[in-house]
């Protein structure tokens, strides 16, 4: 893979490449010419699925600010990127735009079902992110290293696995940058919304 192709659908090789690593990352901005840029990774085993050839899907869970919610619920953009850190040298973007679906949002529960690896209510879930891809496009990695990927921390798990709702919503209460972003626009609402599952 010398240069950059560009896909109508996530499907094939794209969709095994993607689904079989361990890692990916999200990139998101405000409007605001002068507003902070957001780069966050994502990679707890099970969070993440390709609900179409369109749509993407990953959870959302406690334990970092809301910068990705705040700016989606705001414009909506949204760029996922995959890396190999095995195998052949590639890398995978999927640009488009993204929703974050609440807890207490009728589709909350269908959107659950993709993450069958994932028990509802462990690790302080706070949304599912669902992105609709505009463009898909892959280029080499050839100057991504070569990585082992051992296994996963369960620091996250153990952390938010003894919360419930309620103790969950006081402690993003108190947290800076969860009801709002770096920026001051809407993240998270709060208190937390109840669970539909």
């Amino acid at each position: 893979m010398d240069m950059g192709k560009t896909y109508d659908r996530i499907d094939g090789r794209l969709r095994s490449f993607i689904e079989s690593q361990p890692l990916f990352f999200t990139a998101t901005a405000p409007l605001s010419g002068d507003g902070t840029v957001n780069l966050s990774p994502k990679g707890l085993t099970g969070s993440f699925a390709v609900l179409d050839e369109q749509t993407v899907a990953y959870l959302d869970f406690a334990g970092s600010n809301a910068e990705t919610i705040a700016h989606l619920r705001e414009n909506g953009r949204i760029t996922l990127m995959w890396c190999a850190f095995q195998g052949p040298p590639t890398i995978v973007r999927v640009h488009g735009r993204g929703e974050a679906v609440f807890r207490d949002d009728p589709r909350f529960p269908e959107l659950l079902r993709h993450f069958p690896e994932i028990e509802p209510g462990r690790h302080g879930l706070r949304a599912v992110i669902v992105v609709t891809a505009d463009l898909v496009r892959d280029s080499c990695g050839y100057a991504v290293p070569l990585m082992t990927y051992e296994a996963d921390r369960d620091l996250h798990g153990k952390r938010f696995a003894r919360e419930d709702d309620a103790s969950l919503s006081e402690y993003f209460t108190k947290k800076e940058h969860i009801a709002t972003s770096l920026d001051g626009l809407p993240g998270l609402p709060l208190p937390l919304p109840p669970s539909t599952v």
